[in-house]
């Protein structure tokens, strides 16, 4: 028997999940390691539960109940204590666990060690996002100018930081929005998919076509690693890091987090004696790992600041939206599918009627009666954006606060698309006026609010430490950095057709019911991305927003 076959994802038969004893069996089994009873111990319990060995896999349940944001625009510490369980993350240590010791499950994984044991300057570095999101920090990495390349000092030299370098990104597209599964109580999962993300930048397998007969073992492993991921960074950050440390692999892991975390810090007043306070704007899922508030907070700490008030809030549509979920965001003709957005009855992500003027809806992207806020349904970014920039300010206000937010945290790499946008909601909230002429939210919102992008840190952070490491290329061809190649993951053929959508995505109740489990089926495929077949939605905000990244898609496509 072995844990965690290739892929490391859920399996198709609809069987019984792994249950709670076998859960706390593996967690133990570290515990046991030099003992050389685990596979008995392990079968005896899986006989004993009636499980078949063999034929383990998890049935698609429907996820658990959301857990719904406090009028503070926070989660309960106490509601998020019980949907994380003590046992958070015996699933990505039995991975890393048995990627270690199983040299026929490195092979299936195309994973080659001994890679590693040589020099790695001309290696690509690895770049990972729950899909397209993380695009966005690929293009800062393309572009971006903010040192002397000789010395590393900081400025500009008219010569592009990662000269010579090439990137591989990786976008999980079929298990993405990572910001759900949390509150979901799928938070095992999630930790799971990101090391799995990882071990695919750190191989070199992957499929040519979703229908291929075979996969290729031709990618270079990578470096580096970039977690372009705010949920990622949260979640998975020390797993990868741990699990890269047991591995012996002299590979450094960048996560979007801290980077973000110490930019908006210098942007807060240097009055050491006025603390300031900062808006948090990601998923349901970053927000509710607090992973900002203590990176902020000891980023704080470090620069000799006050503490600043943080004010979360957890978007549960927004990035869907972005990519064009249709859970989120539907043609009108597609009205049956599920939704999953911002509505009155939706606990997880509810819409005050008397907040309707606040909110000020485009009608043309809205669903529903106008005069009946029951029945609304969001279907534009435009409306994502403005219901949860209220949300965050109206919530921040009835917690009695007054300090004004001076800077917001883009905690999710989608955010970044709709920056314009965002700007524009904060202001246009700034200068609302009610019935009465009064303006309750001008006094909230600095005048000048910035937004913060943590990829332009996070890529200045990269540089820094290759440089220092003596890890850059060392190649003297002055070649702009480039795209060496993408990928994203898709449903496997064998996936059954009642668990997908329309669009051929996972079905949310599939998706967010899934548990860990010991199997050596995947259920999705990493294949090369064809920029053409992303929705046309994303392409435009890549064009917009990212043209060298969307150039160098394309490009490579073609190549």
């Amino acid at each position: 028997m072995r844990l965690f076959g290739y892929g490391v994802v859920s399996g198709l038969a609809k069987v019984s999940p792994v249950d709670p004893a076998v859960r706390r069996l593996v967690t133990n089994r570290f515990r046991f390691r030099r003992l050389g009873v685990l596979p008995a111990i392990i079968g005896v319990a899986l006989a004993t539960v009636g499980f078949n060995v063999e034929t383990l896999r998890c049935a698609a349940e429907p996820p658990r109940a959301s857990v719904s944001p406090l009028p503070g625009g926070t989660l309960d510490s106490q509601t998020q204590s019980e949907t994380t369980a003590s046992s958070a993350g015996w699933a990505a240590e039995a991975l890393a666990e048995a990627v270690q010791h199983d040299e026929r499950l490195r092979a299936r994984l195309g994973l080659d060690f001994a890679a590693y044991r040589t020099s790695l300057d001309e290696l690509p570095i690895g770049v990972f996002d729950s899909g397209v999101g993380g695009l966005t920090v690929l293009e800062q990495l393309l572009t971006i100018d903010q040192h002397d390349n000789a010395t590393g000092r900081p400025g500009p030299d008219g010569i592009a930081d990662f000269q010579n370098e090439s990137f591989i990104y990786l976008g999980d597209q079929a298990n993405m929005p990572y910001g759900n599964y949390a509150a979901a109580g799928r938070e095992d999962y999630l930790r799971q998919l990101i090391l799995n993300d990882a071990i695919f930048l750190l191989g070199r397998r992957y499929w040519p076509a979703v229908n291929a007969a075979n996969p290729v073992d031709d990618k270079p492993p990578v470096k580096a690693i970039v977690i372009a991921c705010n949920t990622a960074t949260a979640y998975g950050l020390d797993d990868l890091r741990a699990a890269i440390q047991r591995w012996d692999l002299p590979v450094p892991v960048i996560g979007v987090v801290e980077a973000g975390s110490e930019s908006v810090v210098r942007m807060l007043s240097r009055d050491t004696s006025a603390a300031g306070a900062i808006g948090v704007l990601a998923t349901v899922g970053t927000c509710s790992s607090e992973a900002y508030p203590r990176a902020i907070a000891r980023a704080a700490g470090q620069r000799g600041r006050r503490l600043p008030t943080v004010w979360q809030q957890g978007s549960l549509g927004l990035a869907g939206a972005i990519e064009g979920a249709p859970t989120f965001l539907v043609p009108p003709t597609a009205l049956s599918e599920k939704y999953e957005g911002p509505a009155v009855a939706n606990g997880a992500a509810p819409i005050d009627p008397a907040l309707a003027a606040v909110y000020d809806f485009d009608p043309d992207g809205l669903i529903g009666d106008p005069d009946q806020p029951q029945s609304w349904r969001l279907n534009s970014i435009e409306n994502y954006v403005r219901y949860d920039v209220v949300t965050m300010v109206e919530n921040y206000r009835r917690s009695g606060a007054t300090q004004a937010i001076e800077a917001v945290v883009l905690g999710c790499t989608h955010f970044p698309y709709e920056s314009e946008r965002i700007h524009a909601a904060l202001l246009r909230l700034r200068e609302y006026r009610d019935a009465d002429g009064k303006q309750p939210y001008r006094e909230l919102i600095a005048p000048e609010v910035q937004l913060v992008d943590p990829g332009v840190l996070t890529a200045q952070q990269l540089f820094r430490q290759l440089f220092l490491e003596r890890r850059l290329s060392r190649t003297r061809q002055e070649a702009k950095p480039e795209l060496h190649g993408a990928f994203i993951s898709v449903p496997a053929p064998q996936v059954a057709a009642d668990l997908l959508t329309e669009e051929g995505g996972f079905r949310s109740d599939y998706k967010y019911g899934r548990e860990p489990q010991i199997d050596s089926t995947p259920d999705v495929r990493v294949v090369p991305l064809q920029p053409t077949a992303l929705p046309a939605s994303a392409q435009n905000l890549l064009r917009q927003h990212a043209p060298i990244t969307w150039e160098s898609l394309t490009q490579t496509v073609t190549q």
